[in-house]
């Protein structure tokens, strides 16, 4: 489906690059539709040169000429930024913020009127469209806004819609994440070569596991167990390998591990909204 309006960029980091890419190439909007701005004029170049679309290294220009305005600006300068823009803001315009720990009221805070806002938590794995985004709409959005924001973030991925009190946990679990399982596949390489083979094929085998391990959950959806219990054996290998692991307690420590993530994530937020009272 096509987007109407037009899109604009605060912020042309990786994550924009990766929107900008996924829209264009599934047909979803036009180059001279987005536009997108950035601190470094070489940057922006880069990414004028190679998608063709407007960009500036004036912030207030992009949100001025956009319907959409995405955020993709670091956390730590977000209310930098907003304080930039407000005045410029279109009243029609929608704002989806991509920016991680940043609640909804902060945004409102420093924009200072009842705008339409949708906040999106994507990962990394959106850099090759294979993306887990959550996104959560603002008192103001519309059901409109949030199937808009969804079509921005499938074309990168997979996006649920939830509410944002569920975004700090979001956080935890897919936006943190990709690092618990880049430790996994190096740890897994690391055994691959341990056992004899070459760290070029231990690599590529680890990450294709994994790859095919997920997507054979995400196209079945059946229960992880059940999953488990097709590769296991009596008395065979992978049993023998689960065995090992449940009594090095991989089980627990992956899920303190996006339990203390979701929590770190909560207290940036409220640090957030303390600053802003």
């Amino acid at each position: 489906m096509h987007i109407d309006g037009t899109i604009g960029f605060v912020g042309a980091g990786n994550m924009a690059e990766a929107l900008v890419r996924g829209l264009l190439n599934g047909g979803h909007v036009e180059a001279s539709q987005i536009s997108a701005s950035g601190p470094r004029a070489e940057r922006v170049d880069e990414l004028r040169e190679r998608f063709g679309v407007h960009t500036t290294i004036d912030n207030r220009e992009v949100v001025a000429r956009s319907q959409i305005v995405v955020l993709s600006v670091k956390p730590q300068i977000m209310r930098r930024v907003l304080t930039e823009i407000a005045e410029t803001l279109r009243d029609d315009a929608l704002v989806i913020s991509i920016a991680a720990g940043v609640p909804i009221a902060t945004i409102e805070a420093r924009l200072r009127r009842e705008v339409r806002i949708v906040r999106a938590m994507p990962n990394t794995p959106a850099l090759v469209d294979a993306g887990a985004t959550a996104i959560a709409r603002g008192a103001h959005a519309t059901e409109r806004d949030v199937a808009l924001a969804k079509q921005i973030f499938d074309a990168v991925g997979l996006t649920v819609v939830l509410e944002e009190i569920h975004l700090d946990a979001v956080t935890g679990l897919s936006g943190s994440g990709p690092a618990y399982i880049f430790l996994i596949l190096e740890a897994l390489s690391d055994a691959g070569v341990k056992v004899g083979l070459s760290r070029r094929n231990a690599q590529q085998l680890a990450a294709q596991t994994v790859l095919g391990s997920a997507k054979l959950l995400l196209e079945t959806n059946y229960h992880p167990g059940l999953l488990k219990d097709m590769v296991t054996s009596p008395g065979g290998t992978a049993i023998a390998g689960l065995h090992t692991l449940e009594e090095g307690g991989l089980r627990t420590t992956l899920m303190n591990a996006v339990e203390v993530a979701t929590n770190r994530s909560k207290e940036l937020g409220k640090a957030m909204l303390s600053a802003e009272g």
